[in-house]
């Protein structure tokens, strides 16, 4: 016997009500470095185009920076902790596997018995994190869903390899996703590239991440601008719709690359990266949250989300800027 399921109502589309954004107070900058490594304030500018980075103390774990991010999107969406029922929280660099940070975020953040999964697809972790929150509300599975990135790289960061203790960083980023009579987040478009897997890894709990730079950089210049031409091709803009292009602040020369790639004229390219460092699965909220707070782009244009990294995963949605 067939039986029809019965499919809950929604609404059409999801919007994102608000971002937030949390950096712990430590600055360290490129001459700070110049003391422990062979290196230099010019040569990491040239090499990958960042000034300082933020690195958190002792006190501050993925569930700290993701209480402080998340707290303040949901303080700007004007929703009450009552009124989400789903954290989605991406991060590579948690402390332990078990049990997800999710859950914490959302007792400490006074929300009451939500659905709560960690993800990890590296540095496109967000962009994965938005597009299955968006899902969820579409579908009717959640009412109102909290998305963070919250990474603390430094925890697996050796201090002595100038190759990776000049770019990566802590921080934490956060949006609030609820229905919408119209579309405010696009369809995703996403892959991997599995052959490339090793790249970018930390191979066990006693080691340190290493990355094939070179390999990384080639990758990310060539095979990700088409991901975000297709996400403004699906989502039905074109470049010059665009008021902002964030892509994953992995390194200021890939996100210029991309941009001029995509000849996106009108739209404003975040850079950063420059006083950030690459934080991961952070960066592409972090960025936009910056932007919005400093007047950047306006509220209800469109924006471009890319995301890219370990996996090597890939991920782009055109959103609209709350």
């Amino acid at each position: 016997m067939t039986v029809a399921l019965r499919v809950p109502e929604t609404a059409p589309g999801a919007r994102i009500l608000a971002f937030g954004d949390y950096q712990p107070a430590r600055i360290v900058t490129n001459d700070e470095l110049a003391k422990t490594v062979d290196t230099n304030d010019a040569w990491i500018r040239s090499r990958v185009g960042i000034a300082e980075r933020r690195i958190a103390g002792d006190d501050e774990g993925i569930v700290e920076l993701g209480v402080h991010a998340g707290g303040k999107a949901l303080a700007g969406s004007g929703l009450a902790p009552d009124d989400i029922d789903l954290v989605v929280l991406a991060t590579c660099s948690a402390e332990s596997p078990m049990p997800g940070h999710s859950a914490a975020v959302a007792h400490r953040l006074g929300i009451s018995a939500p659905g709560a999964f960690d993800l990890n697809a590296g540095c496109a972790g967000f962009c994965y994190a938005l597009a299955a929150a968006s899902d969820a509300v579409r579908a009717g599975s959640a009412r109102n869903a909290l998305v963070i990135g919250s990474e603390k790289m430094s925890q697996w960061i050796d201090w002595t390899d100038r190759s990776t203790c000049i770019i990566f960083a802590d921080g934490a980023g956060a949006a609030v996703v609820a229905a919408s009579d119209a579309p405010g987040i696009g369809p995703v478009v996403w892959g991997s590239a599995g052959d490339g897997f090793d790249k970018i890894i930390i191979d066990d709990r006693r080691s340190f991440i290493r990355q094939e730079g070179q390999a990384v950089f080639r990758w990310a210049t060539t095979a990700i601008a088409p991901v975000a031409l297709e996400a403004c091709e699906r989502a039905g803009v074109t470049p010059d719709d665009l008021a902002a292009i964030v892509p994953h602040q992995a390194n200021l020369r890939i996100v210029k690359a991309i941009a001029r790639t995509m000849k996106a004229t009108n739209a404003v390219v975040a850079d950063d990266i420059v006083h950030s460092g690459n934080t991961s699965g952070a960066s592409i909220p972090l960025a936009l949250s910056h932007m919005i707070e400093r007047g950047d782009v306006p509220s209800g244009a469109p924006a471009l989300l890319v995301g890219f990294g370990a996996g090597l995963a890939y991920a782009a949605q055109v959103i609209q800027i709350p």
